[in-house]
């Protein structure tokens, strides 16, 4: 399905990218493509009993698209001010379609490493939003709020980047369960990697 037919359906605007006006440690805000999306979960599956939280959620994209697919709580999490209150305004066109899915639907304003992981969540989404410095705070942050409620866990990463793959692979329990590759992808770094900790 085109992309414009997707942010119509779904009442959000989405598209486009946004740099940084200086050096930062979070990168460029750019939207997963909903045929990215759509393969992704083909061959992954969410349950009702999911809590999924989208960091560096940007304008929403992610977070809308799995709410109105799966109907299940999402958090999205975002550090540009800009970004973040454009997220608010879909949210508001978003919910005036989508007020017959009583899941929750919230968008946090700060840094990712800021975000206290709450014991139900259990699906971390990651498209490149910041460097590996932070990555690593945001996983720790994941494994010690499975310490205190033990619980399965998954990554998924978007666009991997190799520092992410390194880390994960080599100082952290989680496990590479899968690999969803976009087809028709001209790169081949346009896939899904998929790591759960259980």
């Amino acid at each position: 399905m085109p992309e414009a037919t997707y942010e119509r359906r779904l009442r959000i605007r989405t598209s486009g990218l946004r740099e940084w006006r200086k050096k930062v440690q979070y990168n460029r805000y750019e939207a997963t493509p909903y045929k990215a999306l759509e393969e992704l979960f083909k061959g992954y599956k969410l349950e009702k009993t999911d809590r999924v939280v989208d960091y560096g959620c940007g304008r929403g994209r992610v977070s809308f698209y799995v709410h109105h697919h799966f109907q299940i709580q999402v958090t999205g999490i975002e550090v540009n001010e800009l970004t973040y209150s454009e997220a608010l305004d879909n949210k508001t066109r978003y919910r005036q379609r989508a007020r017959h899915i009583a899941a929750p639907l919230r968008f946090d304003y700060g840094l990712a490493e800021h975000y206290q992981v709450e014991d139900e969540d259990n699906v971390f989404y990651f498209f490149n939003p910041f460097s590996v410095q932070i990555f690593k705070k945001v996983v720790q942050n994941i494994l010690q709020s499975v310490q205190e409620r033990r619980r399965p866990v998954d990554i998924i990463l978007y666009y991997p980047m190799p520092e992410f793959k390194r880390y994960l692979k080599s100082s952290t329990p989680f496990k590479l369960m899968n690999k969803i590759r976009v087809p028709g992808a001209h790169d081949s770094k346009e896939k899904f990697l998929i790591y759960r900790f259980s």
